[in-house]
């Protein structure tokens, strides 16, 4: 899920039915061979040779679309006279366009009828199949990210992405992570040493993500040993109907049960097959809230369905309703009738309709149109979706209520440990949401780990880091005395409570141990070069920074500290352009504004100097430094 995305939700709302969750998991015991490690990914173009027909009604599909390159052809939006979108309140004008068969979106801002900035990205994927939303992926040198201009189809707009709203605009920084990928594409390949930067990516969903790794399976079929699949399970691969009902509920909730993520230690996104339960390698949290129950996130279909009284009175899957090989626009209403009358019939026990065949018939006698209504979604604006919890009809007057977060729910553990509650909180307050009382409720349940359970230092130290509290950070970092054992965001957070509590040579000497495990991060080798300079080792800060600007070169952070370097060096030439190239990619980047001002009265520029820093005040009133250098300029 993109982070921010649940911030306006979690901050104004709130619901809470504790309907359900998952039986904790052991590794699963089912013979499928395709689960072994030793099974690889093969390619959907490897599966089309036996099966082109389902290839080719799979291909229709939000998962076949769900990711491609951004051609003409894969684009659903409209580019006519009203593709503007205004940022009120970062004041930025965005405009997307073809130019010779490439899409770019163009970010500006005016001074009356004058430009005084402009920044274009080329657009490299689409995201979405084009029947709620179409996403935009920019890209240097593999480094992905989401761009701030989103095209919702049902009402043929263009606006802001999701979590872009409401002052919340990271413009062209939002990351995609391996997180992102995960539900919106095919397994790419991926440098790990990174957050978000991409040897290659696929196009869509392909069958692998339902079927599990195909490379035994086709050497088995290659050699002759056929399975007639009408009266036995062919155990080289997955098919999710031969799945027991809960398994088959865990796959489809892998990208279908959009909450907040808790990777179990050592796992990866990708390490996930079908046949697995989810927590073998993650956990899924849920916000709950109390009030409307009709109130839903987008991507919460398993959710919804599983509070329904359908599932829990029956053996419904997804599957019962969803071929996940046909398109749902090509799907006739009848499918999903005939799923609901085949508990809901009189012949059979059950109780059909009860309303006036009159009232049907405006629903054009769909139950799906009454029992699972069309509904806006809590995290995606201009989008409807059917809510999955299938119910009988409430008054409108009724639905009407305000609504109160109550706190997350593990879906995929009965009784998850403290450990697994803090981190959970703490996930959603870092990655979604930064509210207070998300790290007071991780604090309640920190306080009840045990002090030499495994990752719970880790937790704590991530907790009094969101809370600021850097000398916490650092005395758990001391007392535990094995940087060795950390992960790389863990050291990040004790080199920077280092650098804020004065520590130069811890922050460097942690910072260097988060750039060892993630060496192509470009916050990492921007802090430690940070330290570098700090400790006046200017050639050593240099080098990392030159490093950090060749891995991305649209890095502002690194530009501006480079040429801080340069300055310090008394190049004036290289600092100058540095600083430019900074500000040219963030028109309000403070920093970056500081030192191109001090450039200018460096170089006597005293009117452009002044232009600069009365800006830095309006977008800091209380920067003191650009106040007291105002002053001066101004006092002659």
């Amino acid at each position: 899920m993109p982070r921010k995305l649940l911030a306006v939700i979690i901050s104004a709302l709130a619901g809470a039915l504790l309907v359900f969750c998952n039986r904790p998991g052991q590794k699963s015991s089912l013979p499928y061979t395709n689960l072994a490690d030793s099974a690889r990914y093969v390619g959907m173009a490897q599966c089309i040779t036996c099966h082109p027909n389902v290839y080719n009604s799979f291909m229709q599909t939000g998962m076949g679309k769900s990711w491609d390159q951004a051609t003409m052809q894969k684009s659903s939006a409209r580019f006519d006279e009203h593709a503007y979108v205004y940022d009120s309140i970062k004041n930025f004008w965005y405009h997307p366009f073809w130019k010779d068969s490439s899409l770019y979106i163009r970010e500006f801002r005016l001074d009356g009828n004058d430009t005084v900035y402009s920044r274009t990205e080329l657009i490299s994927f689409i995201v979405g199949s084009g029947q709620h939303t179409n996403s935009h992926i920019w890209q240097v040198n593999g480094f992905l990210y989401q761009a701030p201009l989103t095209f919702y189809t049902q009402k043929g707009v263009w606006d802001l992405p999701p979590g872009f709203d409401e002052g919340q605009n990271s413009r062209w920084s939002r990351i995609i992570s391996v997180e992102c990928m995960n539900c919106h594409n095919m397994y790419p390949q991926f440098e790990s040493a990174s957050e978000n930067k991409f040897i290659s990516a696929k196009s869509g969903i392909e069958c692998e993500r339902c079927h599990g790794p195909g490379s035994i399976h086709i050497r088995e079929k290659m050699a002759g040993m056929i399975v007639d699949t009408s009266k036995e399970i062919d155990y080289s691969i997955v098919n999710p109907r031969d799945l027991p009902r809960d398994l088959q509920v865990e796959l489809c909730q892998r990208c279908h049960l959009q909450g907040i993520s808790v990777l179990n230690e050592g796992k990866t996104f990708f390490d996930f097959k079908p046949g697995m339960k989810l927590n073998e390698v993650m956990n899924v949290f849920m916000p709950r809230y109390e009030g409307n129950p009709d109130k839903f996130i987008m991507a919460s279909h398993a959710d919804r369905m599983k509070q329904s009284r359908c599932y829990l009175n029956s053996n419904m899957t997804c599957l019962t309703c969803h071929n996940p090989h046909v398109s749902v626009k090509v799907t006739p209403p009848e499918k999903f009738n005939n799923a609901c009358r085949s508990c809901h019939n009189e012949e059979r026990g059950g109780k059909s309709c009860t309303r006036p065949l009159v009232e049907r018939e405006k629903a054009n006698d769909h139950c799906y149109q009454c029992h699972m209504p069309v509904s806006g979604t809590l995290d995606i604006p201009h989008v409807t979706v059917h809510d999955h919890r299938i119910q009988i009809p409430v008054a409108k007057s009724k639905q009407d209520s305000i609504l109160k977060f109550v706190g997350l729910e593990c879906m995929t553990e009965k009784n998850p440990p403290a450990l697994l509650m803090a981190q959970g909180y703490l996930q959603t307050y870092e990655a979604y949401s930064p509210q207070p009382f998300l790290l007071d409720s991780a604090e309640k349940y920190l306080l009840l780990i045990h002090k030499n359970s495994s990752g719970a230092t880790q937790a704590k130290i991530r907790w009094a880091f969101l809370k600021k509290d850097y000398a916490t950070v650092v005395a758990l970092a001391q007392a535990n005395g094995n940087e060795t054992a950390y992960d790389a965001w863990t050291n990040y957070r004790i080199g920077e409570s280092c650098l804020q509590t004065g520590n130069s040579s811890g922050a460097l000497k942690y910072f260097k141990y988060a750039v060892s495990g993630e060496n192509l991060n470009p916050e990492f080798m921007n802090k430690l070069g940070t330290s570098y300079l700090t400790a006046g080792e200017l050639d050593s800060a240099e080098k990392i920074f030159v490093k950090c600007m060749v891995e991305n070169p649209k890095y502002a952070p690194a530009l501006n500290n480079l040429g801080y370097v340069y300055l310090l060096k008394n190049d004036m030439t290289r600092s100058g352009i540095l600083f430019e190239q900074a500000v040219a990619l963030d028109p309000d980047y403070v920093s970056a504004l500081m030192n191109k001002a001090q450039w200018l009265l460096l170089k006597n520029q005293k009117p452009e100097a002044e232009k600069i820093l009365k800006r830095v005040l309006q977008l800091e009133p209380q920067n003191e430094k650009a106040a007291a250098a105002l002053s001066r300029l101004e006092a002659g």
